[in-house]
């Protein structure tokens, strides 16, 4: 019998980075996207669905019929994700979905979570030991679908895991985000300006991301996991590479923005838990995987 994957989000930035990934290990993947979604291949079959209409997940969860849920979809717009009230909207549909996917014959849910649940005056951030103390709206229903979805699997024995993902950068990131925005900047001539950089954040590659979670779906790891490199690194250092691999050093203007009052200025993972549970480490240097982002940009804006 085949192993099935249900994937959420599934063209999104991280989304569409495991689906091949789950195809090599044998799955068949269905895959849900809020807009027209990719043409079916070997594999992988596309839906399209707002889940925030509740009425079209139950359709969706019983086409796929599938054992491991990845839930994904989420608003997470850059200027807005923060803030946005349909934060809120997500966390009902949320476990909507869940709910339907045990009621069809489920068996493993794994649902992203965020750094953003904890509290980041600490710095270091342990899925034991460091509280959730969230900051924002986005933060604060992430964690409460944790709580929700956490209860709801343990009573209906379903397992259940919570990748708490960190910061992210690579192909088909948000244009608005650090990463990208920098490169697209440099790419047009023009000068990013940025804070001063000495912010300490902990960045992963998207393709290193991938791989962990579908680790995590595979394994038997319930409750919360950092995914992240663990090696926090000064957002100076990660714009000033840019500018060195794009030979254009002098266009990254550090302390030309303000940074925000409330910026911590270490957020980082613990990673024992990754290491030692998933017996997982990331692949990718930074130079490298910068490498392979600006060429993807390269090739998105260049002429048609």
């Amino acid at each position: 019998m085949s192993k099935r994957v249900l994937i959420t989000g599934g063209s999104g930035f991280i989304g569409r980075n495991c689906l091949d990934r789950f195809v090599r290990r044998g799955y068949d993947v269905h895959a849900v996207a809020g807009s027209r979604p990719g043409d079916d291949e070997p594999g992988i079959t596309w839906s399209q669905a707002n889940l925030l209409d509740l009425d079209q997940i139950a359709g969706i969860v019983a086409d796929a019929r599938a054992d491991t849920l990845l839930h994904l979809a989420w608003m997470v717009k850059p200027g807005e994700a923060y803030t946005s009230p349909e934060n809120f909207s997500w966390v009902s549909a949320s476990m909507e979905l869940i709910q339907q996917f045990v009621h069809h014959g489920g068996r493993r849910v794994v649902a992203a979570g965020t750094c953003y649940e904890y509290d980041h005056s600490l710095g270091w951030c342990h899925e034991q030991r460091t509280p959730t103390n969230p900051d924002t709206v986005y933060g604060t229903c992430k964690n409460t679908l944790r709580q929700l979805a956490s209860a709801y699997c343990h009573t209906a024995g379903v397992s259940f895991a919570w990748p708490r993902i960190f910061f992210l950068y690579g192909p088909h990131e948000h244009p608005n985000r650090l990463v990208s925005s920098v490169i697209r900047s440099l790419l047009n001539g023009e000068a990013a300006k940025c804070s001063h950089g000495r912010q300490l954040r902990d960045y992963l590659y998207v393709e290193d991301l991938a791989d962990a979670l579908v680790a995590l779906c595979e394994s038997d790891v319930e409750n919360e996991i950092n995914i992240a490199s663990g090696q926090p690194v000064t957002l100076a250092k990660i714009v000033s590479r840019i500018g060195c691999l794009m030979e254009r050093p002098e266009l990254v203007l550090l302390g030309a923005l303000p940074c925000r009052g409330s910026e911590a200025p270490l957020v980082a993972a613990d990673t024992t838990l990754l290491r030692e549970r998933l017996g997982w480490n990331p692949r990718h240097k930074l130079d490298e995987s910068l490498r392979s982002t600006i060429a993807w940009w390269q090739a998105q804006l260049q002429p048609a």
